[in-house]
Parts: structure tokens; sequence; C-alpha cells
């Protein structure tokens, strides 16, 4: 086993609410329930394999699950984001994850690794893809794309043992059976899948990949050979 020095700073943690106005003119202002706000919580937490406890989503369509149980950022982006957004303070949990971690970026998380976490076991499944409600939170209706654009996206934890986690834990990294597809190296795949067929194919092999990413990866391929066969067809 191997002590990466990366440090669970902080759980968060929180169910669903509805906020806003009906109707109201500002699309910023207007009713929407999420799962976004997360609180500190203190002393032994559960993680089973669809969440923490006391977390839930609000759109289970693209939340949660096994694949997604634990929401995951490093707290070295928060520098960045604070001169970015010229915010004067932005709390743990305000990226919307579960666990804010030090230690470790998405240029050395790889797809597949698997941490020792008190008495749990996780694994990196994938890149986290922000979606709208990040933007919301913070009225910034360009935070999402700033996010993808620039890779500091955290990723997501699978959890392979249920068990007790607590906030000062350090994650003691078991097996790195995958080296080659860091989350970095992921997300720049994903964000560019329509100019690089190889490493789709190659990335979307990975048996560690989420299945929401295999299924958008082999989309993408199966798109570019229904086109070449189309091209084919025509000439």
């Amino acid at each position: 086993m191997n002590n990466t020095g990366t440090t669970l700073l902080s759980i968060q943690v929180g169910l669903p609410k509805t906020l806003g106005t009906p109707k109201a003119s500002d699309t910023m202002d207007q009713e929407w329930t999420t799962g976004f706000f997360k609180e500190p919580v203190s002393g032994p937490v559960w993680a089973g394999t669809t969440n923490l406890a006391g977390d839930e989503q609000a759109d289970l369509r693209v939340h949660g699950g096994p694949d997604k149980a634990i929401n995951v950022y490093p707290i070295e982006h928060y520098a960045f984001w604070l001169a970015e957004l010229d915010f004067k303070e932005l709390p743990n949990g305000a990226f919307g994850e579960n666990f804010t971690v030090a230690g470790i970026l998405e240029t050395k998380a790889c797809i597949g690794d698997i941490f020792e976490l008190g008495d749990a076991l996780v694994q990196i499944s994938q890149p986290r893809q922000p979606c709208w409600k990040l933007s919301r939170r913070w009225r910034v209706e360009d935070l999402v794309a700033r996010v993808v654009r620039t890779g500091k996206t955290g990723w997501y934890f699978r959890v392979l043992r249920e068990g007790n986690v607590q906030a000062g834990a350090t994650l003691v990294l078991v097996e790195r059976p995958y080296p080659e597809w860091t989350v970095a190296i992921a997300n720049n795949i994903m964000l560019h899948r329509k100019e690089s067929s190889v490493a789709v194919h190659a990335l979307a092999e990975c048996p560690a990949l989420s299945s929401s990413w295999q299924a958008t990866l082999s989309r993408t391929i199966s798109t570019e050979v229904a086109a070449d066969t189309s091209a084919r067809n025509v000439q």
C-alpha cells in the first residue's frame, strides 16, 4: 500500500431542496430543485454504494448511483477560482463535492485508482462533468464551461467496500491498474472526442470507467462509423 500524501480535508452532505420563485423573469431566480448545497459534517460518516449517509441527489438520471457515489474536488483549485471569479471566499463544498481533498490533482489521479479510506474502499470511476446547477448556484452563467475548459473538474468515487469515513483521514493508494488514464487525459478525450477516434476507442475499453462514460464514448464511435459508411456509399 502507498501513502500518496492525499488527505480528506472535509466531508459535505446535503438533501435536495427547492429554491427560487416560479415564473421569475430572471432565469437565475426561477424555481429549481437541487442537492447541490452541501454542509460540512464531523465524525464518522457511512459511505454506502450509492451515496454518503445524509446525502441525496435531486436528479437521479444524471447524478448519484454506484458509479457516482461520492463527488470529489481538490482544495488546490480553490485559490484559482477565488481569483478567477473575484470572490472573497468559497467554502469547502462550493463545487457541490462531498469530499474536499488535498494532495492529488486530475493530472495524477487515474481512472481505476483504488484507495483505502477509513473502513471503506473507494475507486475513481470517472471525471466529474458539472451540470448547469453549478452555474446557477454561483450565478455565473459560464462557470460550467470554465470548469470544463480548465480541466479543474474533480472526479467521482464508486464504493467497493462500504464503511465509515471521517475528515482528516489519509487516502491510501491500494492499486493503480490504469496509470495511463489520468482524470486529466480522460477529460481531454471526452472534450475532444469527435477529433480523436483512436483515443476514444481506447478509453471506452477501460474496464474501470463508469458505464455512462463508456456509453457516451461508444455512441461517438458508432456515429463515426455510420458517417464513414454513409460517405463510402455516396462515393
